[in-house]
């Protein structure tokens, strides 16, 4: 079970007297009712609102915050701060955005400031990395929190010596991903497709333009390059299936050798039909319009883990 699916019913089971196993059962009802279309997540705070449970005055932790929450609650310390970008709208009006990442004991989030009152304290230095930070009314898309014209940002008194500064990854079912998740997921490799090759400027990375007899970045000109490659995949966990891609240090990580094409193209043949553990991010790819996971590093199956967890639940 997911941890934040854990701790909604916790808190439903807490307000409403409700034994949990009921609280699962109407879960279970509303997903069979809505196709399976919806995550235990979603389904848990729709029974939590027709239970007259409300969220929405409650502070909370980084890790509670989910999906599709319109009046989060939260405190927390600033340990990024982007600098503060123009945007011009389709109506050729000039628009500011800020990003911050916010943290607690719990995990951190990107929060995103739209509302020209609250990055105003960021241009003033009201707001600044390690300042600590308390939230009203945000608004959680996909794994972001957003704050517009009518959420409140201000500087808190709270202290925070311990903080989560490093990126979290959940483990998650395929049919509960959704874009902008860092991910843990064991899953089996049922298609592997042709590997591609491209070169990147060895100083900046981003992808070069093959000369006559050179290789040229936008930015540094004539420049030597290195050789990448990537793959694209199909995991399927059992739930469901998602279109995977990976990059040269995680096809490193899955025992392949980019190095070598001839080799390369031999080895995907045998990862078919391989569980393996899968770390990285799902991202829109915006070609198919559909969530795509795109693969940080891949561990070997540990099966006396895998054990220890089935003898537990």
């Amino acid at each position: 079970m997911e941890g934040n699916y854990e701790k909604i019913l916790d808190k439903i089971a807490s307000v409403s007297g409700l034994e949990r196993e009921e609280i699962e059962r109407r879960v279970e009802a509303k997903r069979a009712r809505l196709s399976g279309l919806i995550s235990l997540e979603g389904a848990a705070q729709v029974v939590a609102a027709e239970l007259g449970i409300n969220f929405e005055k409650e502070k909370l932790k980084i890790n509670e915050l989910l999906s599709g929450m319109r009046k989060a609650n939260v405190t927390g310390k600033v340990i990024n701060l982007f600098p503060v970008r123009t945007f011009t709208t389709r109506k050729g009006d000039i628009g500011k955005v800020a990003n911050l990442i916010l943290a607690d004991d719990t995990s951190n989030i990107k929060v995103v400031l739209w509302d020209t009152n609250h990055i105003d304290l960021v241009e003033k230095g009201v707001i600044t990395e390690g300042s600590a930070v308390e939230i009203k009314n945000g608004s959680m898309r996909d794994n972001e929190l957003h704050l517009g014209s009518f959420s409140e940002l201000k500087p808190s008194s709270e202290i925070f010596d311990i903080v989560v500064t490093g990126r979290v990854l959940k483990n998650k079912s395929i049919s509960d991903f959704r874009v902008s998740d860092g991910i843990n997921n064991r899953a089996f490799i049922v298609q592997a497709f042709e590997p591609r090759f491209f070169y990147v400027c060895s100083e900046c990375k981003k992808k070069v333009a093959s000369g006559s007899e050179d290789f040229i970045c936008q930015e540094h000109g004539k420049v030597p390059a290195e050789k990448r490659a990537l793959m694209n995949f199909v995991l399927d966990d059992g739930s469901d299936s998602i279109r995977a891609v990976a990059f040269s240090e995680a096809l490193q990580s899955l025992g392949l050798d980019f190095e070598d094409e001839e080799n390369l193209i031999l080895q995907k043949s045998s990862l078919l039909g391989k569980e393996m553990v899968f770390s990285g991010n799902v991202k829109l790819n915006k070609y198919f319009n559909n969530p795509e996971l795109v693969i940080d590093n891949v561990n070997e199956l540990d099966l006396d883990a895998v054990i220890a967890e089935l003898e537990k639940d």
